[in-house]
């Protein structure tokens, strides 16, 4: 059996995933066929049992890509200030970290103090908040920046672990 990277893994499967999305309609196509009455049905060029395999077959390879990067996500770690995380868990946290970085941008675009308006009848109200928009876009600054190291340290493991998978079928 040969070998590819995690990273060819990932995207072999995304690949896969398309195949089957394109066999689909085929399965459809070659399933049927409109006769006038009397008429024989020609047969596509391909078979309905042949179009049936090539899914199986597709979806058999990507359970099993599934099950082997999913296994190499646990059992591989990388490094990332001061601690070691395995890449399902750098994954995730690469995620968290664009999720607080956009929170920290919506802050960060905020007045420091404005009025609103339609809220009562002759008092001024304000919205006043509690915090330095100023500090919060700098902290949105450095959470993209360690989500995009965190990224790269990723992408660059990726490509550095193997897994036993034979891709000769799609390459």
């Amino acid at each position: 059996m040969g070998t590819i990277t995690l990273a060819e893994a990932v995207k072999l499967k995304s690949i896969l995933t398309k195949k089957v999305q394109e066999l689909l309609p085929e399965l459809q196509r070659v399933a049927f066929v409109q006769v006038e009455k009397g008429e024989e049905p020609k047969p596509s060029k391909r078979l309905l049992t042949e179009v049936e395999a090539d899914l199986e077959d597709i979806r058999k390879d990507i359970r099993l890509l599934d099950k082997l990067v999913y296994r190499a996500n646990i059992d591989h770690t990388l490094p990332f200030k001061d601690e070691e995380y395995a890449i399902v868990e750098a994954i995730e946290y690469a995620t968290q970290l664009r999720a607080r970085a956009a929170t920290c941008k919506e802050f960060a675009q905020a007045e420091q103090e404005e009025i609103q308006y339609g809220y009562s009848d002759g008092t001024t109200v304000y919205r006043v908040a509690l915090f330095d928009p100023e500090e919060y876009r700098l902290k949105a600054t450095e959470l993209e920046k360690d989500a995009h190291k965190l990224s790269n340290l990723i992408n660059a493991k990726n490509h550095t672990i193997e897994i036993d998978f034979d891709d000769s079928k799609y390459f």
